[in-house]
């Protein structure tokens, strides 16, 4: 077993690097805070006037008292719907945690927020959780208060084929591949949104405080010309003694949660997938120092050894082809005791074989043909892939061009598509172009995908990007050959910022192009859980890669 990494110096340098990344570590968490207030603490007041909890509070109950619920989807919306005030994560809370020490995918809605509407993210977000779900075969409980679909936006939510209707799409499969749903109905639950819980396998509904009807008392008067109130129409007493359409009456939230825990409790067991693992150790170095060896400046090189000698456990390195493709890792190695088989972009710049200088974070011919064989390793013995995202792209130019770097990454890409192990990425740093695919980005289903708060995902760089867009422009322009050099560096600067706001995580945490951005320090507790999630789940295929090319 190898020893990776070394003691670090403590510098200027580090100082400065560390301060950087704790300063965006704490801008972060004033964002997180404020959207875990929801739609504010009137509207949190006016929630409990009702006598009802919020999301977070009746997830709280619901969980084991102090276990880990690892949320996800915390920033979806961002900075989205600002014409209609904003979403907070989505109006939607949703995450995994225990119950009765049973991992569990628990969504909510938040009333809070817009009356739990959903907008298109919402749909989007609900469609991860089930996914979640589906691919870790992990029971699921909905917390169901909504007022179904924002209106406003119905024509980007309603028709399409990942849009509202494959929530109850999926409700079905998931049935037949006998996954657990429980629902519990506590308030609103109309229209198309009233299948959620009845197609669940069990609904429960809160007295005075629940409904669900196709249609409520103002629609179903215009349509028919009756008269009725929302208890007749759809209420906890009607559903439970007259329709039979739900299951539970509860006088309460409290009782309603403690009874979901209490039906989780009685579900069977079921066989794992038998990913190994034994005693863990703590990593070599301090995980605190992952903060001072990440540069505050993305283009300058470090050496990714450092980062993951203070991630996996002491004496557990054995490096793959140590000597060859040096601008990617490859190595098995244990993370909390977990066995893993890491794929991490080499930020340093190296020597070849030839002892010809390569750039860290871009991927070479000799990288992506290491890395395709060792990811068909790991799914051979049953190894998650665990990949750690540095990457700038694969090498251009005529020398890699004329020595196939089109087909070795298309072996990559391949192998990466057709793994058939969990694999968990972490975006780290840069995350540009074909490089992103390569390292099994959001397009290549990785089970769980995390950034930090240091990375950057687009086609390419913000500098390369603007000067291209600018070029572009002015070609374009009929008057090119009168725009000042003043004029294009103000052109140049509009450009660069507009990309740039696309490169910030909280940009694609937004759109949910990543499940969260999570603290660097997480990183081993996180992985550790997505392991445990994922070993739900036995029912692993045969690996195929299909036809790569030699």
């Amino acid at each position: 077993m190898a020893k990776i990494g070394t003691q670090i110096q403590k510098d200027i340098n580090f100082n400065r690097n560390e301060d950087f990344l704790k300063n965006l570590l704490r801008k972060l968490k004033v964002k997180a805070e404020a959207i875990k207030l929801g739609g504010g603490q009137e509207a949190i007041e006016k929630q409990h006037k009702r006598g009802k909890l919020t999301a977070r509070e009746r997830i709280a109950k619901l969980i084991d008292p102090g276990s880990y619920f690892m949320e996800l989807g915390l920033f979806a919306a961002y900075g989205m719907y600002e014409e209609y005030g904003g979403a907070p994560a989505s109006g939607t809370i949703f995450g995994i945690g225990k119950i009765h020490n049973r991992d569990v995918v628990i969504v909510a809605n938040d009333a809070t927020v817009k009356a739990g509407a959903w907008f298109p993210i919402t749909c989007k977000k609900n469609l991860r959780a089930q996914e979640i779900s589906i691919e870790n075969r992990l029971p699921i409980v909905y917390l169901v208060d909504s007022a179904g679909v924002f209106l406003p936006m119905q024509d980007e939510i309603f028709p399409d084929k990942e849009h509202f209707g494959r929530i109850f799409r999926n409700n079905a499969i998931m049935s037949s591949m006998g996954i657990t749903q429980i629902a519990a109905i506590m308030g609103p639950c109309v229209a198309g949104g009233a299948y959620l819980p009845i197609m669940s396998d069990e609904a429960l509904i809160v007295d005075k405080t629940g409904s669900v009807f196709l249609a409520g008392p103002y629609l179903v008067k215009a349509a028919i010309g009756e008269d009725a109130d929302i208890e007749e129409l759809g209420g906890a007493t009607m559903h439970c003694e007259i329709s039979g359409v739900t299951d539970y009456k509860m006088p309460n939230d409290e009782v309603c949660l403690e009874t979901i825990r209490n039906i989780i409790s009685k579900l069977g067991s079921k066989p794992k997938a038998g990913f190994d693992r034994i005693e863990p150790k703590f990593p070599e170095f301090d995980p605190q120092e992952i903060y001072g060896i990440i540069p505050d400046d993305r283009t300058k090189p470090f050496d990714t050894y450092q980062l993951l000698a203070r991630i996996v456990d002491a004496g557990s390195f054995d490096e793959y082809k140590a000597g060859y493709g040096k601008t990617i890792i490859t190595a098995y190695a244990r993370i909390d005791g977990w066995a893993v088989g890491i794929v991490a972009n080499q930020r340093a710049i190296v020597k070849n074989k030839k002892g010809e200088m390569q750039f860290g974070g871009v991927i070479y011919s000799d990288s992506a043909d290491k890395a395709t064989r060792f990811i068909m390793n790991c799914n051979q013995k049953l190894i998650p892939l665990i990949f750690f995202q540095d990457v700038t792209g694969f090498m251009v130019g005529t020398r890699a061009e004329q020595g196939g770097i089109i087909k070795d990454g298309a072996k990559m890409v391949n192998a990466v598509a057709n793994s058939v192990v969990p694999k968990i990425t972490f975006i780290i740093g840069n995350s540009y172009g074909a490089g992103n695919y390569a390292m099994c980005g959001k397009a290549y289903d990785p089970r769980f995908i995390f950034a930090w708060p240091t990375a950057q995902i687009a086609v390419m760089g913000g500098k390369q990007a603007s000067e291209t867009l600018l070029s572009i422009r002015l070609q374009s322009s009929s008057k090119k050959e009168q725009i000042s050099e003043e004029d294009k560096q103000k052109l140049l600067s509009e450009i660069q910022n507009r990309y740039n706001s696309q490169l910030d995580p909280l940009y694609a945490a937004a759109r949910l192009w990543v499940d969260e951005i999570v603290d660097p320090l997480d990183t081993r507790k996180i992985i550790s859980y997505c392991i445990e999630i994922a070993a739900n789940n036995p029912e692993i295929p045969r690996f195929n890669p299909g036809v790569i090319q030699t």
